[in-house]
């Protein structure tokens, strides 16, 4: 895939996903940065918080070659380019990062590497980058969506096309870069899988297609929600028909088991095939409109949710909002599990335009996010996007790498101001634990712990975890 066809597809991607919700008077937005073309451009991924508490994350386009690059910036908006991509390690990454256990981080890119097909890849938080494999397009091409770590150390993710039917795959590949082709899609159990995988607490994968399924109101089907077990066993959830199309992002799950996600298109609006939607799906596959965009309160959101240590689901929209002449420039919005949707903010173009990432929420209670264009420099598309933060007045927490283990298994845990900590527990019980730096914490699951909240008492206060540490048996 050559990267004039690619901006072809992203072209057509912006220009489909180119109640009122309610707004909320108590928020702080701030533009951290805006890129300039030479440390990058175009952000279509969000980003992830690292153990040295930056934040991390891909633009596909510009840096030295103008095939994307890789970044870090710190939470109060230093950027550093950490690598270029030069076509043969990679072009044109769509998807954010995740860190590993290993302390790596690992991605993926959409073209380039050996096959010109895609690539993934892992780098240290300084900067040295690893190709662990080159798709050929007989197991996969174009991987648009991120990785998700698994529970036996495998990372598992999902291509665009390829693979035995040219519909697209599910994979799982080892931290040392063996692939293994787990399913291939062929239409009626969906195709064209845009975005990444989520590790259920029942220990399966689940996911979207953009297209395929039993539904054919769309052309090529409206896209799927599935379930595949870690041998490669697929289930078909729910295909999408009149209550949305084309889910491009990754799910994410409460802590009650229920998935949430989105829909760049359909619904109950018109905004040219509808603005899009929120929804709820249970793991047996019951799935629950939760929201219809309007377009004032934001159309097409492409990306995913993050569920804030308030409980609410927090998301962007490509589009809609008051501002730009042609669509909107996009929103920031927060849902309740119950459909109670608030719109946090109306993008305007100088402050970014058109977020197509999602937000992560920093361990110092921020939300951090990208936008695809808008900011201060120009582009030969358009301005060259942006790293925002969007403040909602929530506090500090801890979050643990990885959720979940058997007890004596390693964790790191995540903060902010840990140094001086006194005390780190697991539901009550007591662990072992060294403070590395001010952003983290080593430990082990301690004998006797249940599944629970994990605190740690620092000399500013008790910091919890948001979400329960998992205990494996």
């Amino acid at each position: 895939m050559d990267k004039l066809n690619w901006m072809k597809k992203a072209c057509a991607l912006l220009l489909l996903c180119a109640t009122t919700g309610v707004a909320l008077p108590a928020q702080t937005f701030t533009t951290l940065h805006s890129f300039d073309n030479s440390d990058g451009s175009y952000l279509l991924a969000g980003l992830v918080q690292g153990t040295d508490g930056n934040f991390y994350g891909t633009t596909t386009g510009g840096g030295i070659y103008g095939d994307g690059t890789v970044f870090s910036i710190t939470a109060g908006g230093t950027l550093t380019t950490l690598h270029s991509f030069d076509g043969t390690d990679g072009s044109i990454p769509t998807a954010g990062l995740i860190q590993g256990t290993d302390g790596k981080l690992y991605g993926t890119t959409s073209s380039g590497g050996a096959g010109n097909v895609g690539t993934i890849f892992s780098i240290t938080e300084s900067g040295t980058l690893t190709t662990l494999h080159s798709f050929d397009d007989t197991d996969g091409s174009g991987v648009f969506g991120g990785l998700v770590q698994a529970t036996n150390g495998k990372f598992y993710g999902t291509t665009y096309a390829g693979g035995t039917n040219d519909r697209g795959t599910v994979f799982s590949i080892t931290p040392s870069g063996t692939l293994t082709t787990l399913h291939n899609f062929h239409g009626p159990d969906g195709r064209y899988s845009q975005a990444g995988l989520v590790q259920g607490i029942d220990g399966k994968f689940y996911g979207t297609t953009s297209g395929g399924g039993a539904n054919d109101t769309c052309e090529y089907g409206c896209g799927t929600v599935f379930s595949i077990s870690a041998s490669g066993t697929l289930a078909t959830l729910h295909s999408f028909g009149a209550d949305g199309y084309y889910p491009q992002a990754a799910l994410v799950q409460d802590t009650d088991g229920t998935f949430y996600g989105t829909t760049p298109a359909g619904g109950d609006n018109y905004c040219g095939g509808g603005c899009g939607t929120v929804f709820r799906i249970t793991p047996g596959g019951t799935l629950t409109t939760l929201h219809s965009f309007e377009d004032t309160d934001g159309a097409y959101p492409m990306a995913g949710l993050v569920r804030g240590i308030d409980g609410k689901f927090y998301g962007t929209t490509l589009g809609g909002g008051d501002y730009c002449a042609s669509g909107g420039c996009g929103t920031a919005f927060n849902i309740t599990s119950g459909g109670e949707l608030t719109t946090l903010h109306k993008f305007y173009g100088p402050d970014g335009e058109r977020p197509a990432g999602g937000i992560a929420q920093g361990t110092d209670g921020t939300f951090y996010g990208t936008t695809f264009e808008g900011g201060a420099n120009s582009c030969p598309a358009g301005n060259c996007g942006t790293v925002f933060n969007l403040s909602v007045g929530l506090g500090p927490f801890v979050e643990t790498l990885p959720t979940s283990g058997a007890v004596g298994v390693a964790v790191t845990i995540l903060g902010t101001g840990l140094t001086g900590s006194t005390k780190v527990t697991f539901h009550g019980i007591a662990a072992t634990f060294t403070v590395v730096s001010a952003s983290e914490i080593t430990t082990s699951v301690p004998t006797g712990a249940t599944t629970g909240t994990v605190k740690v008492i620092t000399p500013g206060g008790t910091l919890s975890s948001n979400v329960p540490f998992r205990v494996h048996p």
